[in-house]
C-alpha cells in the first residue's frame, strides 16, 4: 500500500486559486531523502508532512522543492484543513502542531481557519545597492528587515502588481533571501497588498504566503493604527489573509479547499 497524499489550495474558498500545498499524513517518519524527493516531485512551494504525537498533537514539517523550512503558513492551514476534512481530528478540537518554528495552533470557525503564529517585528535598514532594480520597482519608499524577510514598501498597489523581479539577483546578492513587496491597498476591501519572492528557496514567487504576514501584520498595524486587517497577496493566483495582532503573536485567518487526493506508490507511512 502506498502513502496517501492530497493537494489543498490555501487562503482561498475556490479551487485553483490561493496557494497549493501537498499534505501527506504518515504513521511515522520516513527517511529525509524520501521526504525531500516527494516535495521535489510535487514541485509546489511547500509539501507538509504530519506524524501523530501523544495527546492529540501532531508533528509538522514543511519542505520546498529544494529544502526544509522552519515556518510556513499556507501549508499549516492546508494541514489543519486536511485533518478536519478527513476526520482525523474532530471539528471542534484545535489542531496543535509541534514544528521547528515552535508550537502552532489552529482552530476552526465555520469555513474559516484561524492560526496562532509568532509576530515578526521589523526595523528600518539602510538601502541595499541594486535592490530596487532586482525587485523591478522604480523606488522603495521604506525598507525594513525582520528575522526572516526584507520588507520593501513602494508607493502604490499598481507598482506592486507591475513589478518584474530579477530572480537571479534576488537569490544571492542581498542580506536576506526572502523578499516582501508591499503597499497600501487601493480597494477598500483590503488594507494592504503584497507579493513574496524566495528564489534561493526554490520559490521564485509564492502565490500566498502566510508566514510573510507574520511580518506584514506588525508592519502595517503601526502605519495604519489598526489591529485587525485584511491583506491581499496579488500574485497571479491571488489570496486573502485576515490578520489580527495579539501582542507578540498574530492570528492569521484563511479558507482552504482540497483539489485532489491520491496515493504515492512504493512506500508505506
Amino acid at each position: 500500500m502506498g502513502v496517501s497524499i492530497c493537494v489543498v489550495d490555501a487562503f482561498t474558498n475556490r479551487p485553483f486559486a490561493g496557494n497549493p500545498a501537498a499534505v501527506c499524513v504518515l504513521n511515522s517518519w520516513l527517511e529525509e531523502d524520501w521526504l525531500q524527493a516527494v516535495a521535489s516531485e510535487m514541485n509546489l512551494s511547500e509539501t507538509a508532512y504530519l506524524v501523530p504525537q501523544p495527546d492529540n498533537r501532531w508533528c509538522l514539517r514543511w519542505f520546498t522543492p529544494v529544502k526544509e523550512v522552519s515556518l510556513c503558513g499556507h501549508a499549516t492551514l492546508a494541514a489543519a484543513h486536511r485533518l478536519w476534512e478527513s476526520e482525523l481530528l474532530p471539528p471542534d478540537r484545535e489542531a496543535v502542531f509541534e514544528t521547528a518554528g515552535g508550537t502552532l495552533t489552529c482552530r476552526r470557525n465555520g469555513d474559516w481557519i484561524h492560526m496562532d503564529f509568532p509576530a515578526m517585528e521589523s526595523k528600518p535598514t539602510p538601502p541595499e545597492a541594486g535592490l530596487e532594480k532586482a525587485l523591478g520597482v522604480s523606488r522603495i519608499v521604506n525598507l525594513e528587515v525582520n528575522s526572516r524577510d526584507i520588507i520593501a514598501e513602494v508607493a502604490s498597489e499598481v507598482e506592486v502588481r507591475a513589478a518584474v523581479p530579477d530572480f537571479r539577483s534576488l537569490s544571492g546578492d542581498f542580506s536576506r533571501s526572502d523578499f516582501i513587496l508591499t503597499a497600501r491597498a487601493d480597494d477598500s476591501e483590503f488594507d494592504f497588498v503584497s507579493r513574496f519572492f524566495a528564489p534561493a528557496d526554490g520559490i521564485d514567487e509564492d502565490p500566498v504566503t502566510g508566514s510573510a504576514h507574520c511580518g506584514l501584520a506588525p508592519y502595517w498595524a503601526k502605519r495604519l493604527n489598526k489591529r485587525d486587517m485584511v491583506g491581499h497577496q496579488v500574485s497571479a493566483r491571488g489570496g486573502r489573509v485576515h490578520v489580527s495582532m495579539q501582542g507578540e503573536r498574530v492570528e492569521l485567518g484563511g479558507q482552504a479547499v482540497t483539489v485532489w487526493e491520491g496515493e504515492l506508490g512504493g512506500r508505506t507511512g
